[in-house]
């Protein structure tokens, strides 16, 4: 049986081919060439170093301030016969707050001073008449005299006490705000009763609370950045008195602060206020609160150093706001990794996602 020649040629074929295929793999790897490893795409912002504040939250309200806020009085005793203000209302100087009667007394003393006056004159008229004709002394004529300017002082005295008046009128000092109406209408009052209680424009304090284990830190002078509950008011004050006992009612620790004249003419007397107290000033880095992460070592971030994240260990001081305060030794010219900073180790490759 005679045997094809080509029997064995397509094994043989195949044969080199596979060899061929094999031998050109291996001039790849002679000629050095190798995939890159794969690298995370990031976001970066540079560091920068900037002052921050601690800063304690406080609560409260606008109130008169004891050095400018007054209780509104008379000298005499009367009876209220009309109230023409109420309280919270805003005043202009000399406005009319109340109408009075003067009590009885006191219009009896007036009376009584008129008319003691008009006797002192007849008798310096008599007796200057008699002096003329030598029938009076000199030392009489000089009594007289004083008579009547006893009974002009007197009667000054009982003008001044409101006796002159049928009706007296309680009218506002100042500019400023009756914060509280201290007499109901037909109510009789004694001399120098406290009728109505005034707060002039502007002087106005804040009155705040802080927690307990927060008070320690506050002492008069420190900024304080205040601002209404409601409406748009706000500026910097002062810290004026910092309290060293909890009020029993707020179980807060009271504090007032001094208000800036712009500031207390934009308030009324019992609005609500919410201040910031900044308590230390301090520098650190300031960096996209993104970029800071935790682990069971603290905090610490990332920055990028020649296509490689860098770990800094940092302290996060100032944990509010978008930007944050960190300390730690990072360095000023590597820009810090924002995005995709979660997925990154120590020494990772990275490549930034330009916008």
């Amino acid at each position: 049986m005679t045997t094809s020649p080509f029997r064995f040629a397509a094994p043989l074929l195949a044969l080199v081919l596979l060899a061929g295929c094999a031998h050109g793999g291996s001039d790849d790897e002679d000629s050095g060439t190798t995939t890159p490893a794969s690298s995370v795409a990031v976001t970066t912002a540079m560091p920068v170093r900037r002052g921050f504040h601690d800063s304690v939250e406080a609560f409260g309200e606008a109130t008169g301030d004891p050095r400018h806020a007054r209780s509104l009085s008379l000298a005499h005793g009367g009876q209220v016969v009309a109230v023409l203000a109420s309280a919270g209302q805003a005043v202009h100087a000399g406005t009319p707050l109340l109408r009075i009667a003067p009590d009885p007394a006191t219009r009896q003393a007036w009376t009584q001073a008129r008319s003691a006056l008009a006797l002192a004159q007849d008798e310096l008229q008599r007796t200057g008449a008699l002096a003329a004709r030598h029938l009076a002394t000199q030392s009489q004529l000089a009594a007289a005299r004083k008579a009547v300017s006893d009974a002009q002082a007197a009667l000054a005295a009982q003008r001044a006490l409101g006796g002159a008046q049928a009706t007296d009128v309680l009218a506002a000092p100042s500019d400023g705000v009756v914060t509280q109406v201290q007499v109901a209408l037909g109510e009789r009052f004694a001399a120098n009763a406290p009728l109505l209680a005034f707060v002039p424009a502007g002087g106005l304090l804040a009155q705040l609370g802080v927690p307990a284990d927060q008070a320690s830190g506050v002492v008069a002078g420190m900024p304080v950045a205040v601002r209404a509950v409601y409406g748009d008011a706000r500026g910097e004050g002062r810290v004026l008195v910092a309290g060293a006992a909890v009020d029993p009612q707020t179980h807060l620790v009271p504090v007032q602060v001094a208000l800036p004249a712009a500031l207390a003419a934009r308030l009324t007397p019992g609005a609500a206020l919410e201040a910031q107290i900044e308590t230390a000033s301090y520098t650190a880095w300031a960096v996209p609160r993104r970029a800071v992460l935790h682990d069971d070592k603290g905090g610490y971030l990332f920055q990028l150093d020649h296509g490689k994240a860098r770990r800094v260990d940092v302290r996060l001081r100032h944990p509010g706001g978008d930007s944050v305060g960190v300390l730690g030794k990072l360095d000023a010219a590597l820009p810090v990794i924002v995005q995709g900073a979660y997925e990154l180790d120590d020494g990772m490759a990275v490549r930034e996602d330009k916008p």
